[in-house]
């Protein structure tokens, strides 16, 4: 994804951030994954638990079944991505494409909804909170 014009130091930053995250992802690279995150992260997550996932330790634990899913052949990309970022404070909305090649050819509109909160920490922008949702169909 190419970085727009007209967009602060710090935005590109995060966005440059999230998008190494996502690729991270992508590769089933769980310590590129990891990197940018606190170690307080949250995550509220699709999948359970419902109250959500609290600390890195957590958060990492909850990437292998995930990986699984991509390495069966599902993608997650990157279409859209909104970076708002202040001083040491920073938000991202984001829309992702997630699934299978059976599952997007069946919904090829579904997305994964994502917003990102993140902190500068030692200069560096870290996530501190993820929050990732798909919207109901019925």
């Amino acid at each position: 994804m190419a970085v727009c014009t007209g967009m602060s130091d710090d935005e590109k930053q995060v966005r440059e951030t999230i998008e190494r995250w996502v690729d991270a992802i992508s590769a089933c690279d769980l310590d590129g994954v990891i990197a940018a995150h606190t170690d307080d992260v949250v995550l509220f997550d699709v999948p359970p638990p419902h109250d959500g996932i609290r600390g890195i330790a957590g958060y990492r634990d909850s990437w292998p079944e995930f990986f699984e899913f991509i390495r069966s052949g599902a993608v997650l990309q990157l279409l859209e991505l909104d970076v708002t970022a202040g001083d040491d404070v920073a938000f991202a909305r984001g829309l992702l494409r997630c699934g299978t090649p059976e599952d997007i050819a069946a919904n090829p509109e579904n997305r994964l909804r994502t917003t990102i909160g993140l902190r500068k920490v030692d200069g560096r922008w870290m996530i501190a909170h993820e929050h990732h949702s798909f919207p109901m169909t019925g």
